[in-house]
């Protein structure tokens, strides 16, 4: 999970916001931060007695695309508040969705390039945890077909997405 100090560094520091954080999900002491530019916004929940991160979102009001990355740990119980509360939590804004991130590495690179009015890499980064032996042979496939290894696992996770759901629809 993000960190603060690594959260405070993306948004370069510019606080514009912050208050107790209302839903019970997260517990008795999250507070929320909030810092905005003419570009984007950036919000932090975090506990302010241990600075443990609950959740780190930031949106591109230029593009609007949305995007945040919660602790697993809390995923379910935001969730389930959302749901008796008649929340969608899904909903960013308008007709505008969250994008859901896995990992904070990923958080951070579209939080400071948004920040900074950049392009960035709007898929989202999934973390794969593989055997030596089959990386090897997906790096051997990867250099038969002239393509990088990133290349390769993208193809084939859609390829068994498209195979094994065939009436979803990328968005």
């Amino acid at each position: 999970m993000i960190t603060m100090k690594e959260f405070l560094e993306a948004i370069d520091y510019r606080i514009t916001e912050g208050s107790p954080y209302c839903w019970n999900s997260f517990g008795p002491n999250a507070r929320w931060l909030d810092g905005t530019s003419d570009h984007c916004s950036a919000s932090i929940i975090f506990d302010s007695k241990t600075q443990e991160v609950y959740r780190a979102e930031v949106c591109d009001n230029i593009n609007d695309r949305a995007y945040r990355l919660t602790n697993p740990a809390y995923a379910e119980a935001v969730k389930q508040e959302a749901k008796e509360r008649g929340v969608d939590d899904r909903q960013a804004w308008d007709d505008v969705k969250w994008t859901e991130l896995e990992t904070a590495e990923d958080w951070i690179e579209k939080a400071t390039a948004i920040r900074d009015g950049q392009e960035y890499d709007t898929r989202v980064s999934i973390p794969l945890d593989l055997p030596d032996d089959m990386l090897f042979q997906l790096m051997r496939q990867a250099h038969e077909q002239d393509i990088t290894l990133n290349q390769l696992v993208e193809n084939i996770m859609r390829d068994v997405i498209n195979r094994e759901f065939p009436d979803l629809k990328e968005e």
